[in-house]
């Protein structure tokens, strides 16, 4: 019985290294695409606003602790008719650690960025939490001061 064995797998193992050295006419090479590339750049409020999702033609970035990402996947949420749709092309840090939705919260886009100081720990803490979620799709650097 283990010389049947022993034989089919010598057999196998032949197979495979004639196949390694000569492979098959309709062969093909996979071949790896990479995701396109994280693009590291600061934006300004006004800049970071150009990608509101109301330009069908550009992405959707949101801003969170200085950090922009790229949320265009998630158009259903972050374009201009989502629930999160005022956050979009903005820094959300803000409404994210104080779980607010509304538009006042929202530095405007002519003031510089907000410098969150006066934020608890806990909410710090949840806009981290938020951060983390987003982690995944990073784009950018922090914004810049107008």
């Amino acid at each position: 019985m283990t010389t049947i064995v022993n034989l089919v797998l010598t057999i196998k193992l032949i197979y495979d290294i004639f196949r390694l050295i000569y492979p098959s006419i309709n062969y093909q090479i996979l071949t790896y695409t990479p995701k396109s590339s994280t693009i590291f750049r600061s934006y300004s409020p006004k800049e970071l606003y150009e990608f509101n999702g109301k330009d069908e033609s550009k992405p959707i970035y949101i801003a969170i602790g200085g950090l922009v990402f790229d949320v265009t996947k998630g158009k259903s949420f972050y374009g201009p008719d989502g629930p999160y749709g005022n956050f979009a092309g903005r820094d959300a840090s803000r409404g994210m650690a104080l779980h607010s939705f509304d538009e006042d919260i929202l530095t405007p886009i002519d003031e510089p960025k907000d410098s969150l100081s006066d934020l608890t720990r806990e909410q710090r803490s949840a806009m981290d939490e938020w951060m983390s979620v987003f982690c995944l799709s990073r784009l950018s650097t922090p914004l810049t001061a107008l």
